[in-house]
């Protein structure tokens, strides 16, 4: 299930929660990819990825946020010419191989079938294209919290998320946690955010960051499936019902 895209706007840039939240998660991003490498390349967003592409505006060859019908869609960036659009899930207005640089953020984990929207995501991105994948982490407390936009969908383990981006021919690349502060805006736990994000980052096993992000790589060529897993993406119940021109002839 889809957030509306008006709660996911207050919560980024209306609430002081969610302004922290999206300016460690943004630093993290610029740190995998530093603006000036990216000069030149197509930068997108699926989900609500906006907040997180402010900085690739100035050097990139085009910026495009691509938004769910389910979620709903607004104008972005503010006082700029507009770079959103309402998409189909799994179905976006992009040609194949076009996208070099690709973040999803609240779009992975409130798909109703997280399978067909990877596909879309390798059919977008170009030979050596790459993802950020940024989701809430099941065993934070930010996935437990309904006061975060984090709190909705399914939270993935990094294992769970690897082993399903491998499934669809991604090479999972490098990987952070981020968010060790408890999804509160009570005074004490923003004025002591920067010491459980920091302690979080140096001690991992102690804590669990809120949120996961994940950068793989497109494999190119993809990988042939197997005879079994072609078997599993097949309806069992087919085998039930003939289909036309295989229906066995009166002698």
């Amino acid at each position: 299930m889809h957030l509306d895209v008006q709660t996911l706007r207050d919560f980024y840039y209306r609430n002081a929660l969610g302004r922290a939240a999206q300016a460690i998660i943004r630093r993290q991003t610029r740190v995998f990819w530093p603006e000036g490498k990216l000069k030149g390349q197509t930068v997108a967003g699926f989900g609500f990825a906006v907040p997180l592409l402010r900085p690739y505006l100035a050097d990139s060859r085009r910026v495009i946020g691509l938004m769910p019908g389910p979620q709903g869609v607004m104008p972005w960036p503010a006082g700029m010419p507009n770079v959103s659009v309402l998409c189909e899930e799994h179905s976006w207005p992009i040609e194949t191989g076009h996208i070099d640089r690709l973040v999803l953020m609240h779009g992975l984990e409130t798909s109703e079938n997280p399978s067909e929207l990877l596909d879309e995501c390798y059919r977008v991105l170009g030979p050596g294209g790459q993802a950020l994948f940024i989701l809430p982490n099941r065993s934070g407390l930010w996935a437990r919290s309904d006061a975060t936009p984090f709190g909705y969908g399914r939270p993935y383990s990094r294992s769970q998320l690897e082993a399903q981006l491998k499934r669809h021919d991604f090479i999972p690349e490098s990987h952070v946690s981020v968010l060790y502060q408890p999804p509160s805006t009570r005074r004490f736990w923003m004025k002591t955010a920067p010491i459980w994000e920091n302690t979080g980052r140096a001690i991992p096993a102690v804590m669990a960051g809120g949120v996961m992000m994940v950068v793989a790589s497109k494999r190119y060529p993809p990988t042939r499936r197997g005879v079994g897993e072609a078997a599993r993406m097949l309806n069992p119940l087919e085998v039930l019902a003939p289909k036309p021109g295989k229906v066995a002839k009166p002698v």
